[in-house]
């Protein structure tokens, strides 16, 4: 059990959209709920209700049909949802979008601020959808974008959703490689990018890797620009128009909105690709609306009188999750580029300035700024600020601490995890439970989780796999491409049959009933059979103040497995015996004598993917003799090379 961070207030308490729920499925159904545990323990038990309740709630625009599916699922898969009901996800997302207050804030690092009132956001989506189908986009085309986060993206995809059309999304700060391996494989009718981006004050031009985009994928029919941080003039490809000109002179009134099934797709996400090409999963439009809204709206707490900026890029699903956020009517706030540009200080003196209310970050911001000694109470005011939603990787025990004696104290902490795989969360929080250190607060309404053992036991407050007992709508349709299922199959459902294994270790904490994430199973590490998961070695080895980032991975030696700890110091200190000394005593006191690794190295650089997690199996694979198989989906594959020299080095 965790710490005691921080327990919600009782005017916070019945304040909250959940306990306005809460009451509204009690009224509905002639139940008595009186807390979490009781309306979590119905909404597993009776997911077809309570989906429907999530529906009625929110007062969802569409034709609701026949009544949901049975509970009879033969595969997670082919579960039916939603017989005869029809929606359309941009008509429900632009309920608010009217009049002129802000709609979309947006900055630029600090060199571009920009302001849509929210009749400008609805007249630049409609208008965007319309030219699309001039352009003879039709349900089921793709729209790709390579893009920065700027409000053009969140119009892009609202845009295409309307139509009936699917979505998929890159940052520019990926390479053109990485793109193709993404978007080639889906064939886009239309391209949204950009003429260029910054970062740290400086702009990129984006006219090279666009050119090979769309050199390579021969499916585009139309490049649309945005003009951004280029020079104003158009890439040298074909089929390009500029942003406004492709969306002006459209007359928006009377738009009609095509309602479509739940089997209408919304987005294809992407897998990291750092085992090989990506995987593309098909997510409903109907079934992440519905998820989205619970997660945003419910448990999150997002109302029409919030604003909120994540940092995330458009590779990241978190894009998806925080440009949700206008179905809440929430104020959208979007930054791109580098949060601590020109200091640590930028970002927070936006939120200080905007008045921002839920601010999303990930753990490893939280650790640069913990490292770093920043620390935003002292330097900013945060009265505004009711919350903070963290994702990304597991959060250290310093994290959060950190959190609570340097950002706020009488703050709402949203620690949340799930992936790309469901577009949302399996885990979350809720304002009607304290808040534990290194727990998240529960499992997420209609989320029926589990921890495993191997035999697929359920285990509590010990380590095993998380799975997923029964469907949820956000889960994917389908992989592209993959029309036998066979690679939807193995990527969930091989390890136990007919229940999803999500990949990752938790524990489930049987008295305060959080969840504790303790890294990817696919990296857990085995000396003499004992079975260790790294953020058990993170949590301990970066809360030193030496220690900037670190990664562990197993190599098997002399027919058992040693652990190889590689160590990224901040500035300012040595490599040395007195250091090493020390973290191998910080290991076996605070964790174990197995988590003190065999070998310990330090590095100038840490493997990450492109949304800035840490890639262990590029390196365990180098140390193990095999081969990296996709280099590109790195955000730094450079990295790489100074793990096959310490490999070659090795003697023993």
């Amino acid at each position: 059990m965790g710490k005691l961070l921080w327990t919600p207030s009782k005017e916070q308490k019945e304040n909250s959209v959940i306990w306005k729920y809460l009451q509204f499925v009690n009224k509905e159904t002639g139940n008595h709920f009186s807390d979490y545990p009781q309306l979590y323990d119905w909404s597993v038990n009776e997911p077809i209700k309570f989906w429907e309740t999530i529906w009625d709630f929110f007062d969802i625009i569409g034709e609701k049909g026949e009544g949901f599916s049975t509970k009879e699922v033969p595969e997670f898969r082919k579960m039916n949802w939603f017989p005869g009901a029809k929606l359309n996800y941009t008509e429900n997302m632009l309920r608010f979008m009217d009049g002129d207050s802000d709609g979309i804030v947006f900055y630029g690092e600090n060199v571009v601020e920009k302001r849509l009132s929210r009749k400008e956001v609805k007249r630049q989506v409609l208008s965007f959808a319309l030219a699309l189908k001039n352009a003879g986009v039709k349900q089921g085309d793709i729209v790709a974008a390579y893009m920065p986060n700027l409000p053009e993206t969140v119009i892009g995809m609202l845009a295409t959703a309307s139509i009936g059309a699917i979505w998929c999304s890159c940052a520019t700060d990926v390479g053109s490689q990485v793109a193709i391996d993404r978007i080639g494989q889906i064939g886009p009718k239309v391209l949204l990018t950009v003429d260029g981006y910054y970062y740290k004050g400086k702009p990129f031009n984006c006219e090279t890797n666009i050119k090979e985009i769309v050199d390579a994928i021969d499916t585009i029919e139309k490049v649309v620009v945005v003009s951004f941080a280029g020079e104003g003039t158009l890439p040298t490809v074909r089929d390009t128009i500029p942003y406004e000109t492709f969306i002006d002179g459209y007359d928006t009134d009377g738009f009609v909105y095509e309602k479509y099934p739940f089997s209408q797709p919304l987005v294809i996400m992407f897998s990291s690709g750092t085992t090989g090409k990506p995987k593309c999963m098909v997510q409903s439009a109907m079934g992440l609306l519905l998820n989205q809204l619970k997660e945003l709206g419910i448990q999150s707490d997002l109302t029409r009188e919030d604003k909120l900026l994540y940092i995330t890029t458009c590779s990241w699903m978190m894009w998806n999750w925080q440009a949700a956020s206008v179905g809440t009517g929430a104020t959208l706030v979007l930054y791109d580029g580098n949060p601590s540009y020109p200091d640590n200080g930028a970002i927070w003196r936006i939120l200080e300035k905007e008045k921002v209310t839920v601010f999303g970050l990930s753990a490893s911001y939280i650790h640069m700024l913990l490292n770093q000694g920043y620390s935003p109470m002292k330097e900013v005011d945060l009265s505004a600020l009711k919350e903070i939603s963290q994702t990304g990787s597991a959060l250290s025990d310093a994290g959060w601490d950190y959190v609570y004696s340097d950002i706020k104290k009488d703050l709402f902490f949203n620690s949340i995890a799930g992936g790309t795989d469901i577009n949302g969360c399996f885990a979350i929080a809720n304002l009607l439970k304290p808040v534990y250190g290194s727990e998240l607060q529960s499992a997420g309404l209609g989320m029926k989780i589990n921890c495993f053992d191997d035999n697929a036991k359920p285990i509590r407050d010990v380590e095993g796999e998380l799975v997923c007992e029964f469907p949820v709508p956000c889960m994917p349709l389908k992989f592209w491409n993959d029309e036998s299922g066979e690679r939807y199959f193995n990527a969930y459902f091989d390890v136990f049959p007919g229940i999803w294994r999500h990949g990752d270790f938790v524990i489930f904490h049987e008295k305060t009933g959080g969840v504790s994430f303790c890294g990817r199973s696919d990296s857990v590490l085995k000396p003499s059979g004992v079975r260790i998961g790294t953020a058990e070695i993170y949590n301990q080895v970066e809360k030193l103040p030496e220690v900037e980032d670190s990664l562990a991975i197993g190599q098997d030696h002399n027919g058992d497995q040693r652990v190889i700890l590689f160590v990224k110091l901040n500035d300012g200190f040595e490599w040395n015996e007195e250091l090493i000394k020390k973290i191998k005593t910080t290991l076996r006191v605070n964790a174990s004598p197995r988590h003190v690794p065999a070998l310990m190295y330090e590095v100038k650089d840490i493997p990450k993917t492109m949304n800035g997690k840490k890639v262990e199996s590029a390196v365990t694979n180098i140390f193990n003799g095999k081969d990296v198989t996709n280099r590109s989906a790195l955000q730094n594959p450079e990295s790489l090379d100074i793990y096959i020299a310490l490999k070659n080095a090795l003697t023993d």
